[in-house]
């Protein structure tokens, strides 16, 4: 089920994933310690002081470093944020921004990931940390 996902979000014209399609997010890399992806710069992004706005950054990043884990997963398990915490480095203006996660330590239920967001310059806007649970077909079942 996870290969099947993961071939399918990569396609440019993918609807395996519903928020790639709204935010207009394409994959650049996904490998099982890595992922890279892309959001084009886009006018409904912007904060009231005209800045792309923090949350987009870290909906980007969440999703970035989930793939990361995704892609290591064994079949039928699942992933779930812990948590995430993001540091804002400088604005990111009008720009597209490329977010990079790579895998830290890889745990029997817990994966713990760092990424960077770069604007198109370049230039380092966020950094994260984040924590994800794995979710096991047995974990899943109900308790009686």
């Amino acid at each position: 089920m996870i290969d099947a996902y993961l071939s399918a979000v990569r396609q440019e014209s993918q609807t395996v994933n519903r928020l790639f399609g709204y935010m207009g997010i394409r994959v650049v890399e996904i490998t099982p310690a890595h992922a890279v992806l892309a959001l084009p710069f886009r006018e409904e992004f912007l904060q009231g002081a005209g800045s792309l706005a923090g949350g987009i950054q870290a909906a980007l990043m969440d999703e970035a470093m989930a793939h990361a884990v995704l892609a290591g997963l064994e079949p039928d398990c699942q992933t779930v944020t812990m948590d995430l915490h993001m540091r804002y480095l400088r604005p990111a203006g009008r720009s597209s921004l490329r977010a990079e996660a790579r895998i830290v330590r890889r745990g029997g239920r817990v994966v713990v990931v760092e990424g960077e967001i770069q604007n198109d310059a370049g230039e380092a806007v966020s950094l994260a940390t984040a924590s994800f649970l794995i979710i096991r077909p047995e974990s899943r079942q109900p308790k009686e």
